[in-house]
C-alpha cells in the first residue's frame, strides 16, 4: 500500500455505506460490495488478515442490530453469534505466525438491549483481545439518550488497559459525548462525507482564542465573516438535510466571489494556496480536484479537534472544549494541528506494546 509509517485497522464494514440487514447466519456475515453480496466465514476473514497483516483488526461479528426494530431476541443471537465467531478467531490468531504482531478487537453486540450489551461486554472482556469495538451505534435509527446510555454502561464493564474504539460517530459533539462516557478511538470518516458533500470545516475548537479577537467579541464588533453565516447556512441545510452546524457548503452561490482561504488561520495546503471563490468553481464544474482541496482541509481541521482533545484531557479543560464545540454559531478560525485521537497515551503504548 505504500504506507510504510501508518497504522493499519481493518474493519468489518464500511461506515459509510449502510448493509442490507437480515442476511447474517451461524456460520457467516454478509459483506457488501461493488460486487454485490459475500458470505464470510471466520475462517475466510482469518485468511485475509493473514494476507494484509494489520496493525489492529476488528473480529467478525454479527452486528445487524441497528435497524431498531430488532428485538431481544435478536439481539441475544447478535451476541452468541458474535463470541462464537471471536473464540473460532482467537483458536485461528494462535495458529497463525503471520497475525502474531497483529491486534484483534473484540466486538460488543447487543443491539439496544442493555442486557445483552452487558452480557456481550462481560464475556468478550474474559477473551484475549487486545481491544474492544462498540458496535451498532452507527446511524440514528437508536435514539442518542439511548446510545449514550448504552455506552456508559458498557465501557464500565470493560477493563481500562485496553483500547475501546467506535463506528460510525465523527460529528465533534458526538465524539466529546463518547470521550466523556470512555469512548478512545474514532474513525475519521466524518472529513470524508463532509468533503463528499462539498463542505468544508470551519468549527472552532481552540480553547485559547487570539486576544486581540476575544476582545473585539467582548465588544461586539462581528468579524465579517459571520455575517449572514446562521441564516445562509439555515437555507443549505433545508436543501442537504445531512449537513451539520460544523460545516459552511461551499456549493453556494455567494462564495462566487469570496477571495478569503475556506477558514482565515488554517494552515493547510488548500488554505494557503486557494480560495473559496476558487473551491466553489471547482465544485459547480463538477472538477475532481474540489474533492482532493476539500479533503486536505478537512481532514487537517479534524485531526486539529483531536489534538486539541488530547490537550484538553491532559489540562482537564475539556468541559472548556465541549462549551466552545456546543456553542450555536461557533464558526471562527483555528488553531495548528497535530494528529489524531486517543484519551491517553497510555491506550497508544499499550497497542504499541501488544505489536511488539
Amino acid at each position: 500500500m505504500g504506507m510504510p509509517d501508518a497504522v493499519i485497522y481493518c474493519s468489518l464494514h464500511d461506515p459509510v455505506t449502510p448493509c442490507p440487514s437480515g442476511y447474517n447466519t451461524n456460520k457467516t456475515v454478509s459483506l457488501w460490495g461493488s460486487s454485490g453480496r459475500m458470505e464470510m466465514t471466520a475462517s475466510k476473514f482469518m485468511d485475509i488478515q493473514r494476507a494484509i497483516q494489520p496493525d489492529w483488526f476488528q473480529c467478525i461479528s454479527d452486528g445487524d442490530t441497528i435497524s431498531g426494530e430488532a428485538g431481544r431476541k435478536r439481539a441475544e443471537k447478535s451476541v452468541d453469534r458474535s463470541l462464537s465467531f471471536l473464540d473460532i478467531c482467537l483458536q485461528l490468531q494462535e495458529k497463525s505466525p503471520e497475525l502474531q504482531g497483529s491486534v484483534m478487537f473484540g466486538a460488543i453486540e447487543g443491539g439496544d438491549i442493555l442486557e445483552e450489551r452487558l452480557r456481550s461486554a462481560r464475556e468478550t472482556a474474559k477473551r484475549p483481545v487486545g481491544g474492544f469495538l462498540l458496535d451498532g451505534f452507527q446511524g440514528s435509527a437508536m435514539a442518542k439518550e439511548t446510545k449514550l446510555k448504552l455506552i456508559a454502561s458498557v465501557t464500565a464493564e470493560l477493563p481500562e488497559d485496553k483500547p475501546r474504539i467506535i463506528h460510525g460517530v465523527g460529528k465533534p459533539d458526538e465524539v466529546l459525548e463518547c470521550i466523556e462516557r470512555g469512548v478512545d478511538i474514532f474513525e475519521s470518516f466524518f472529513p470524508f462525507q463532509v468533503t463528499e458533500r462539498g463542505c468544508a470545516l470551519v468549527f472552532s475548537y481552540d480553547c485559547h482564542p487570539d486576544p486581540e479577537a476575544t476582545v473585539l467579541t467582548q465588544n461586539g464588533i462581528q468579524d465579517p465573516e459571520k455575517n449572514g453565516t446562521q441564516e445562509d447556512q439555515e437555507e443549505v441545510s433545508k436543501a442537504d438535510p445531512e449537513m451539520t452546524p460544523f460545516e459552511i457548503s461551499l456549493k453556494d452561490k455567494k462564495y462566487h466571489d469570496d477571495f478569503g482561504p475556506l477558514l482565515e488561520g488554517c494552515s493547510c495546503y488548500c488554505c494557503q494556496r486557494h480560495t473559496r471563490a476558487y473551491v466553489h468553481h471547482l465544485l459547480v464544474t463538477n472538477e475532481l480536484l474540489a474533492g482532493v482541496l476539500l479533503m486536505m482541509h478537512n481532514f487537517q481541521h479534524y485531526f486539529g479537534f483531536f489534538s486539541a482533545v488530547r490537550d484538553a484531557l491532559r489540562d482537564s479543560k475539556l468541559d472548556q472544549l465541549k462549551e466552545l464545540i456546543f456553542r450555536p454559531g461557533q464558526f471562527t478560525s483555528r488553531t495548528s494541528v497535530d494528529g489524531f485521537v486517543f484519551r491517553y497515551s497510555l491506550l497508544v503504548s499499550h497497542v504499541q506494546g501488544q505489536s511488539n
